[in-house]
């Protein structure tokens, strides 16, 4: 087997091979290194990239490290980037630096989860896809000239938002160990938990490489940070991950592990390598050297190798000889004391020389053995181990194997922003993998997690904190078991920066920036920018040194310090060149000296315009926003400084863009339309009336980003002295911080229209006695802190609107939820009553009606309640006396108020008819009474039943049901005494419209109820007989008739008045004399009278309830159409035949007695056209006329038979043949000759047998389509009981006919008429 590569440097790698067969499998192993060829040149030229023009190896490149990264906060699945900016020289583009990454000394390698980079004087690392496991101290090395370049910080990565509200974290670093065949144990980290419920266990999922499906490997959640997997085929390669379980759900997944391959990790321990000089190394298998062995050996050194709460590990030595066959295992266990092994692993075929055993009894000890298994058979066992127990000594008091908690714990000051914290660690450690550190504020109960990822030492830093906020901490140990018990709290500690080694500088670094800002030829004034840090504590001094710029001397330009960064330099030779620098001082000392400046000329200057302004500052930096403030120039030029300008530009660009069309005369400019996250440099140019000044320095850059936790300036008033106010809580602070209000950018200051106080973190800015003159922007800055700052504009209606919330509370009135009102009660009362949103125990109040006051008392009831705030008062007997104004008078403290009603005119004589009325029903409802009047309901088989609810009934109650006036009386009686009554209507339709009246009464007192069943009532019951019918509605069913083709649609019930739409084609159909619509109470239909090809295509009946349409559709089309149509035309010709048929239409009579020599004459009238034979028969023998029997046939429509003189030879039975092509009929007459004397004999009658019609011709096919398939009968189950057949003549109707058809005997002959040619069944489902 080969495997050809076209190597380039990234192949660089360690290569397996795996081969496979039925008898086992064999690794091999290779690593392969790429080395670039000479000069190195051809791959990068392969590449596309810029050659080499140099030999400059990177470590003899000078870099010195500018901005650094800072200690950096993320969140599980975001992007995080750590950047530091550096100086390289020389800078060559095709000779970076060397970098190295490093998270916790661990050297980082490029990759899909890590991205790194050095490139336009930066080294960056990217983490594309965060997560904990990235969680660390990050170093940064630059290999320079002089050595390596350093900087370190930590970064945090946050938990995802859960999936479910309070499930755990995501574990972290999963690993898989001891690969084996079929076996891999996975390993972890647990999350930790703060406010969340406990872990109580993890899932783990496993995933084949290449594959985006993962599986779950155990049912039930393992309990420790360990899980051995079963089941994997040997030369797959897998991913695993971790979900944790707590009470509240299932956490997010954790990273998936590197993938890890199914192998035998003893393959290569079997191969013996022989090297010969000069020739191919020779490989032999320890299979070879065995012999030819079949059974294999028992194995070897059987034992736990991991023993835990929910599982234990049992580990061995493969068998030696094992053979060639392919081998595996069966595990036995026997419980300690009683010698009785039972196989564990009946079902699995173990490879691996591991199994994880589950279902171990607590505290019972087992002994394990294990065989050897080929398909030779079996070895002989081997030595069983030593007593085995699931959980240890320890785990009877706490979870098996936890930590105990960590000692004391100790919180120092770090910096403003972070605390130093260290404990003494656990005194049963129990193999520890770290810790985790919690902390909260001072005073509140919730905890959150101060780092995401077990750290190990026991010291950490924690960064993050609200500066001048107070917090304890405590710690959890953490092992493979999870988290143990928390320890102590630490003290109270405030978070305040602390002087000395605890951060970078003690003092301040060198201030920068030195500009010259005016010079009169013997002096200049400077300006420079604050120290980047400050060292822990306020800049308090600074101090000047100058030199003549042709010597290397430096002199003190001030022995006593300066406190503001402006400064004018005396004593200067005009014409010389001078160059500064500056030192900057706080409470620890003096720092380091700036660079020296650029040479500046000691030279007057002359021009016109104005010189730079300076000490260019910001404020409320916001994602979008910020304000840019500067001071004025020093000089101003021929004339005074009339306004400004601002450009700005993006960090890195030199093209500048200017703000303001127009120059500003503020020394401010609000700046909008910033894009967040990006850093912004500005510089600003005075402008007077000779022209636009000298520019200023560049500022430094501002990155549009609010500090975390940013507040904004609330303006509101107090609500117990309604004083109005602005307030600012600061979201960090220090000590030596200060609240500086400005108004319009000025600073306030000593003002007597304002007083400014400030607590803790919060300040506030009140006004004394606010009015127009106040209008205007308010700002205010947290001096010390990181540009906390925020502004208010106080607008005229906004300060109007505050003037009169502040009047109302310093001139206060009871509130009302709700005025006086008044609500009708049972018995006709009458209640007035109103709702204050407050009320003291110790209120007062008074009902006056119309201007006197009511007190409680006869027909007057007046009360309160303090809870819910409710004064009110009951009239007992409402009349008309009491039309009139109702008003309640409030007294509560302080505070009054009034509230009242008007009840005069058509508003009194409203509420006297309620209260009338209720005294009404109250009376009604003293006797027997409906307590729900008459309302409709609809059963299940369309049956509309009235109903109604009767109360305060007794036995002797009646009940009577009306409709129209007119009594109805139902089936079953009424049964008051069952609460309810109904009264069924069925096969509801307009027939029954009219006005139902039921009606209650005994000795106590009648009750009534009317109920209109019309108009909209009507729709109402048509729309829920409906919505019922549409949804028993069945398919549509073919019907043939001899008039047409018929669709059918079967229902619970139908009747005409439900909104039935039929349509052909999606067109509507009105009935007409070609298309019939029409229904009986089981069904609807339409019908095509004399079908064409026009009729063809969808139709469809649309059963509407007023809400929802029930459809139903049946496509007359192709095969349907012809088969329906050639069945129409065979019923239409049978028809025409049953009507045109010979028949007897009356006449005869069934039984004939008579005495001989009598006359007998047997005549009838016949039908038929053509006009039909008439065949007269005795005793089924033809009758032929003679003098005897004389028959006669006239006009075609009497025919007769005559016997003159009857004799006993007479009986017999006759029969009349009436016929023509379309068919005839046979009619039986019984006759009976008696002598005179005798008595008359009882009448025998015979048997009437209808004759069937002729065959009729059956008329030729319309054109049609080709030949036809015949229609499938449904089953039984599927077809309606009625009209299962198309209408044969028998079931024409009689109106069809010219004349009526009566019954008549028929001759007992068996001679059948010619019947017309099968019909055609229509599909039919059943009836529901």
């Amino acid at each position: 087997m080969n495997l050809h590569i076209r190597c380039m440097v990234s192949d660089t790698a360690e290569y397996s091979a795996v081969a496979i067969n039925q008898y086992g499998t064999t690794t091999s192993k290779a690593m392969v290194t790429v080395k670039r060829p000479a000069g190195g040149a051809g791959e990068s030229c392969h590449l596309g990239l810029v050659p080499h023009l140099t030999e400059i190896h990177p470590s003899k490149l000078e870099v010195s490290l500018l901005d650094r990264f800072h200690v950096t906060f993320g969140v599980e699945g975001s992007s995080v980037s750590l950047v530091c900016t550096m100086v390289v020289v020389p800078d060559l583009p095709n000779v970076p630096p060397l970098a190295q990454w490093y998270r916790d000394d661990k050297l980082l390698k490029p990759g899909k989860l890590v991205e790194m980079s050095v490139s336009g004087g930066a080294a960056r690392l990217t983490l594309p896809h965060a997560a904990k496991d990235d969680e660390g101290l990050y170093t940064l090395r630059i290999f320079t000239k002089d050595g390596t370049a350093e900087h370190s910080a930590y970064l945090f990565i946050e938990d995802a938002a859960p999936s479910v509200a309070g499930a755990p974290g995501a574990p972290m670093s999963v690993k898989a160990y001891d690969i084996n065949m079929d076996y891999v144990l996975v390993a972890w980290k647990p999350p930790n938990t703060t406010n969340e419920a406990a872990t109580s266990g993890y899932f783990v999922d496993r995933c084949e490489a290449g594959s985006d499906t993962w599986v779950q490997c155990n049912d039930s959640p393992v309990k420790v940070c360990k899980y051995p997997v079963h089941g994997l085929r040997v030369g797959h390669t897998y991913h695993f991950r971790v979900r944790a379980v707590n009470s509240a759900g299932i956490s997010r997944p954790s990273r998936k592990s590197d993938k890890v391959t199914a192998l035998d990790p003893a393959e290569s321990e079997r191969l013996q390598v022989i090297k010969l000089d000069g020739k191919p190394d020779i490989v032999i298998k320890d299979d070879d050297l065995e012999g030819y062995v079949t059974i294999p050996g028992e194995p070897t050194d059987v034992h736990a190798s991991e023993i835990f709460k929910s599982y234990v590990v049992l580990s061995w030595k493969p068998p030696s000889p094992r053979g060639r066959a392919p081998l595996w295992y069966i595990i036995e266990k026997c419980l300690a004391g009683t010698g009785t092994w039972q196989r564990i692993n009946a079902a699995v075929k173990l490879h691996s020389p591991r199994y994880a055993v589950f279902d171990l009894e607590d505290g019972k000890k087992y002994h394990f053995r294990v065989y050897s298994v080929n398909t030779y058979g079996f070895s002989e066992a081997s030595a069983p181990t030593g007593p085995i127990q699931k959980v240890d000594e320890h785990g009877s008091e706490r979870p098996a194997g936890v930590p105990s908690a960590p000692g004391q714990v100790v919180a120092t000051r770090n910096t403003k922003s972070s605390v130093f914290v260290q404990w003494d660690p656990p005194k049963h450690p129990n193999n520890l993998m770290g810790y985790y550190i919690d902390g909260r504020a001072a005073g509140s109960k919730q905890w959150f997690p101060c780092n995401h990822k077990p750290f190990k030492h026991t010291r950490f830093v924690v960064h993050g904190l609200v500066p001048g906020e107070t917090y304890v901490f405590r710690i959890q140990a953490v092992n493979v078991y999870g988290l143990s018990d928390e320890s102590q709290e630490s003290s109270p500690i405030a978070v305040e920066p602390a002087l000395g080694g605890a951060v970078e500088y003690a003092t301040p670094s060198a201030p920068f920036g030195i500009t010259m800002l005016s010079c009169d030829g013997s002096s200049m004034t400077l300006a420079w920018k604050s120290p980047k840090h400050c060292g822990g504590s306020k800049v308090n001094a600074y101090y000047i040194d100058k030199r003549n710029a042709d010597t290397l001397a430096w002199k003190e330009v001030n022995e006593t310090s300066i406190k503001e960064r402006i400064y004018t330099v005396e004593h200067l030779t005009e014409g010389t060149f001078y160059e500064f620098k500056i030192q900057a001082g706080n409470m620890a000392g003096v720092g380091v000296p700036s660079a020296p400046s650029t040479p500046l000329k000691c030279e007057a200057w002359t021009m016109a315009e104005p010189g730079p302004a300076y000490d260019l500052s910001f404020s409320e930096v916001r994602g979008n926003s910020l304000v840019f403030l500067w001071k004025a120039p020093v000089y101003s030029g021929a004339s005074a400084v009339t306004g400004y300008f601002v450009d700005m530009a993006k960090k890195g660009s030199s093209e500048f863009v200017t703000l303001n069309a127009e120059a500003t005369s503020h020394r401010y400019l609000h700046v909008k339309g910033l894009e967040e996250g990006e850093s912004y440099v500005f510089k600003v140019r005075a402008v007077n009336a000779e022209g636009l000044g000298k520019a200023s320095q560049v500022s430094e850059p501002v990155c549009a980003k609010a500090l975390p936790g940013t507040k904004e300036i609330v303006c509101g008033v107090d609500e117990e002295t309604g004083d109005i106010f602005l307030s600012l809580e600061a979201c960090e602070i220090c000590e030596s911080s200060k609240f500086v209000w400005s108004k319009n950018y000025k600073a306030i200051g000593d003002c007597p229209r304002v007083s400014v106080t400030a607590k803790g973190r919060s300040s506030r800015l009140t006004f004394t006695n606010p009015d127009k003159d106040d209008l205007g922007r308010y700002s205010v800055v947290v001096t010390d802190t990181d540009g906390v700052s925020a502004s208010h504009t106080v607008t005229e209606d906004a300060l109007n609107s505050m003037l009169e919330l502040s009047y109302a509370i310093r001139h206060p009135i009871v509130p009302l939820k709700h005025g006086l009102n008044y609500e009708i009660l049972e018995k006709g009362h009458v209640r007035f009553w109103l709702q204050a949103v407050k009320l003291s125990s110790a209120v007062s109040y008074r009902f006056i009606v119309n201007d006197k006051e009511v007190t409680s008392g006869e027909g007057h009831k007046i009360s309160h309640d303090v809870g819910t705030g409710i004064i009110q008062m009951t009239v007992d007997h409402f009349t008309k006396a009491n039309e009139g104004t109702y008003t309640v008078q409030i007294h509560d403290g302080k505070a009054k108020n009034q509230s009242s009603l008007v009840l005069v005119g058509d508003v009194f004589k409203v509420a006297l008819k309620e209260a009338e009325f209720q005294r009404k029903e109250h009376i009604r409802k003293q006797g027997p009474h409906f307590s729900e009047y008459l309302s409709f309901t609809v059963t299940e088989d369309c049956t509309v039943m009235l109903v109604c609810k009767v109360a305060n009934v007794k036995k002797e109650t009646t009940f009577h049901w009306f409709k129209d006036d007119e009594e109805i009386v139902p089936d079953a009686p009424p049964n008051v005494l069952s609460g309810s009554c109904a009264l069924p209507i069925p096969l509801f339709s307009r027939k029954d419209h009219g006005i139902y009246k039921a009606t209650l009464g005994d000795d106590r007192g009648k009750d009534t109820s009317l109920y209109d069943i019309s108009g909209q009532v009507f729709e109402d019951i048509i729309n829920a007989l409906a919505q019922i019918a549409g949804a028993s509605a069945s398919e549509l069913v073919l019907q043939c008739t001899p008039e047409g083709i018929r669709l059918q649609c079967y229902m619970t019930y139908y009747t005409e008045e439900m909104k039935t739409v039929w349509k052909h084609r999606d067109s509507k159909i009105a009935s007409s004399e070609k298309m019939r619509i029409g229904g009986t109470a089981e069904m609807a239909w339409m019908q095509i009278c004399d079908p064409t090809d026009k009729e063809k295509g969808h139709y469809t009946i649309e059963v509407s309830d007023g809400i929802k349409t029930h459809a139903r559709t049946f496509d007359l089309s192709g095969q349907a159409y012809t088969d329906a149509y050639e069945e129409y035309l065979r019923l239409k010709a049978a028809a025409f035949a049953e009507k045109n048929r010979g028949r007897v239409v009356g006449g005869l009579p069934d039984v004939v007695t008579i005495m001989e020599h009598k006359s007998l004459s047997l005549t009838c009238t016949v039908f038929g056209e053509p006009t039909p034979e008439v065949t007269w028969f005795k005793n089924e023998q033809e009758v032929a006329s003679n003098p005897h029997t004389k028959l006669t046939f006239e006009g075609g429509k009497f025919a007769s038979l005559v016997i003159t003189e009857v004799t006993p030879e007479d009986s017999g039975k006759y029969s009349i043949n009436v016929r023509n092509k379309y068919g005839g009929e046979f009619v039986e007459i019984t006759v009976s000759v008696y002598k005179h004397g005798e008595k008359i004999p009882e009448p025998k009658l015979g048997q009437p047998k209808a004759a069937t019609p002729a065959v009729t011709p059956v008329p030729p096919k319309s054109p049609a389509p080709p030949p036809k398939t015949p229609t499938p009968t449904p089953s039984k189950s599927q077809t309606p009981a009625p009209s299962l057949k198309s209408p044969t003549p028998a079931s024409t109707p009689a109106s069809k006919s010219p004349t009526p058809t009566p019954k008549s005997p028929t001759p007992p002959r068996s001679v059948k008429s010619p019947t017309p040619p099968r019909f055609m069944k229509s599909p039919t489902p059943p009836r529901k």
